[in-house]
């Protein structure tokens, strides 16, 4: 480890873990429940996005256990370390676009926080999300109306 300690590390890396699988549920509920016109494209989009993010939950968990740590588990493990809020399946397509473009950039700042002081191979996992949250957010942006 370079600055910090594994257990330090690791619970970045759980606050990453928990915002990562909140905005998989809300974009998971966002697939499910938009409407309007773009249904199709919006629909498949979310649908990628979730998609993309469960695969990824999984490399972030194995992470913190290769550090020695358990990966926190269940909705109120990951209520009480996420900064991301549920969704609301009556707002509007735009709505819901905004407000996952806003969730990945809080996505982006957790592991830029989670990164301080990691090791190569917990940087690399890492970069590669912020890479995966930069790119989620630009196609949100994009497709608002």
């Amino acid at each position: 480890m370079a600055d910090k300690s594994q257990k330090e590390i690791a619970a970045g890396l759980s606050r990453l873990l928990a915002d990562t699988y909140a905005v998989y549920l809300k974009t998971h509920g966002y697939h499910w429940n938009v409407r309007g016109p773009n249904f199709g494209s919006l629909h498949a989009l979310f649908m990628t996005h979730y998609t993309e993010m469960w695969a990824a939950i999984d490399l972030i968990a194995e992470r913190i256990r290769a550090l020695g740590e358990y990966a926190p588990q269940g909705y109120g493990a990951f209520g009480q370390l996420s900064h991301i809020k549920d969704g609301d399946p009556s707002k509007s397509a735009n709505e819901m676009l905004q407000e996952l473009a806003a969730d990945h950039a809080t996505l982006v700042a957790t592991a830029k926080a989670a990164r301080e002081g990691a090791d190569d191979v917990t940087a690399s996992l890492i970069d590669a999300r912020v890479e995966a949250h930069e790119k989620h957010a630009w196609m949100l942006n994009v497709s608002i109306g």
